[in-house]
């Protein structure tokens, strides 16, 4: 990581869908950033707001515009909130570029490999003829596709999930992104395969020094992969700190919980795994105070009426927890 100015500046987001008789907000004033050459970390539970949040970053909502935004995002020092969408589409895939969740359907089944690299590089760099199709075969390389040449002519259906991530990656790299948002890469992949997906990002970032954004429900990902990480609950962030920090000194109740499911956590009696309580609320109606408190084993009556904040309990360490003593 650098030591100056963030590269990613995300404050007071907030983001809703819906009529306003039933409006779903389903990012609620988180904030981080992220530093050049970091690996940040994004975990949760299913419908925690993951996903959408780096929509948000990306202005890639479909069919389903927001209905209801504030905050702000700064990139590289520039305001992105507000930034028209044609200066936009320069950034996007130039400078931010996504890897999406599902590798077996993210591919257009009807043009080959090599042609799906090749517009991704036509479309930001301009390269034609022998040039591009050079651009291309580097780009397979660097991901760990064999055989380059031979592959250009391959269809989707013909490569491996595996390997269809690894196009994904060459695509989202064609530019030389500086931030690179992985949305659950390895979700439908096996065990081994997610391995080398990882690998291979983290593999990427030391060369190209970019920062990446991983977006995950694993987190035995987050321990194998990124700097720091923040935990999201209900379209709020429950914690942040270095991983490290988080899996040696969870502070807030969620955490904790996410950590004594996990096979190898301690704590987990006889080896099994203590699974949450209940279910994630929901964010058209969210319960009052802590959204947490209807699955908390800790929670107080005051747990019902105030809405916490993030609070630093150790340097670098912020959690939303009423309960937890502030840093002095």
């Amino acid at each position: 990581m650098t030591d100056g100015p963030p590269l990613l500046q995300v404050e007071g987001l907030r983001i809703g869908f819906g009529s306003p008789a039933r409006r779903v907000v389903a990012v609620d004033g988180i904030g981080f950033d992220i530093r050049a050459g970091e690996v940040f970390g994004l975990v949760g539970e299913s419908g925690s707001g993951k996903s959408v949040t780096c929509r948000a970053l990306l202005r890639l909502f479909g069919g389903a515009p927001p209905s209801l935004s504030a905050g702000s995002i700064r990139f590289d020092g520039q305001p992105l909130h507000d930034l028209p969408d044609a200066a936009f589409t320069a950034i996007r895939g130039r400078r931010i570029a996504l890897i999406s969740q599902d590798p077996m359907t993210a591919l257009n089944p009807t043009m080959t490999i090599g042609r799906q690299i090749g517009e991704a590089v036509r479309l930001h760099a301009r390269l034609r003829g022998r040039m591009l199709r050079q651009a291309v075969v580097e780009l397979l390389h660097a991901v760990g596709v064999t055989a380059p040449e031979r592959r250009l002519n391959s269809y989707p259906h013909q490569f491996s999930g595996g390997m269809r991530q690894r196009v994904l990656i060459a695509i989202a790299l064609a530019c030389r992104p500086q931030l690179l948002i992985a949305d659950e890469p390895t979700t439908a992949l096996d065990v081994t395969v997610q391995d080398q997906i990882l690998k291979l990002i983290l593999r990427l970032r030391d060369q190209t020094g970019m920062a990446v954004l991983l977006v995950t429900h694993d987190l035995g990902v987050v321990a194998q992969t990124c700097d720091r990480v923040a935990v999201m609950y209900a379209g709020r962030i429950a914690e942040l700190a270095e991983t490290r920090r988080l899996f040696s000194h969870p502070s807030h109740p969620y955490t904790r919980a996410l950590l004594r499911a996990l096979p190898s956590s301690v704590g987990a009696r006889e080896g099994r795994l203590e699974p949450i309580g209940g279910a994630p609320p929901d964010l058209a109606d969210p319960p009052p105070g802590c959204r947490f408190r209807p699955r908390c084993r800790e929670a107080i009556a005051a747990c019902a009426v105030a809405s916490p904040a993030l609070r630093l309990v150790a340097a670098g360490h912020e959690a939303a927890c009423i309960r937890l003593p502030v840093m002095a």
